[in-house]
């Protein structure tokens, strides 16, 4: 199975290149596509995955099943058996979303390209979170099997914090987040 990340942003933002990183670590190189990727950006990415500047609506795939908040149908470990690619959406997103998602289902609609929708549960999670899930749901874990955080507050000192309010995965008494990423808010100058 690969996994596709539509990047939906309008930049190649730094943050994005952080989480990009880290999904790239979860599935490794070979399984991993970033596809809306500017041609200046691709070069940046190359070392985490496979880059196509086009939209993956314009990659002519078969099997294809986009992962929506909205889908009315849940992943499960059987699909790896219905689907070759898996499709995110490269967005952290935003409180209350903005359904970009939604438009790349429309994109493909519009194209007439076949494909079948699942989601994760109902909240906005980040996408290196939902690459997590989406793994070890195909290897075998039920989503009800999961533990998750709805919103994760980064300590940046000891009088300032922010609040992630999107879902987490926790796996033992970890919540998967890229150690870079917190590092990252960290050092931020500004919010």
């Amino acid at each position: 199975m690969k996994f596709i990340i539509e990047h939906l942003e309008p930049e190649l933002y730094d943050w994005c290149l952080i989480e990009y990183g880290h999904i790239s670590k979860i599935i490794g190189r070979n399984n991993l596509i970033f596809t809306n990727i500017k041609n200046k950006e691709k070069n940046r990415l190359k070392k985490y995955g496979s880059t196509f500047e086009k939209s993956v609506s314009g990659l002519s795939l078969k099997n294809i099943c986009v992962l929506s908040q909205y889908s009315k149908n849940i992943l499960k470990t059987d699909d790896k058996n219905k689907f070759k690619y898996l499709v995110f959406g490269g967005i952290l997103g935003d409180s209350p979303a903005r359904k970009r998602t939604i438009h790349l289902i429309q994109k493909l609609k519009s194209k007439k390209i076949k494909f079948k929708t699942r989601n994760l549960g109902s909240k906005q999670v980040p996408t290196d979170v939902a690459v997590y899930v989406a793994k070890k749901i195909l290897e075998g874990r039920k989503l009800s099997g999961f533990r998750f955080v709805d919103s994760l507050e980064i300590e940046i000192d000891g009088n300032e914090s922010i609040s992630l309010d999107f879902r987490y995965a926790v796996d033992g008494n970890k919540v998967i987040i890229s150690r870079k990423l917190v590092d990252y808010l960290r050092k931020r100058k500004e919010f």
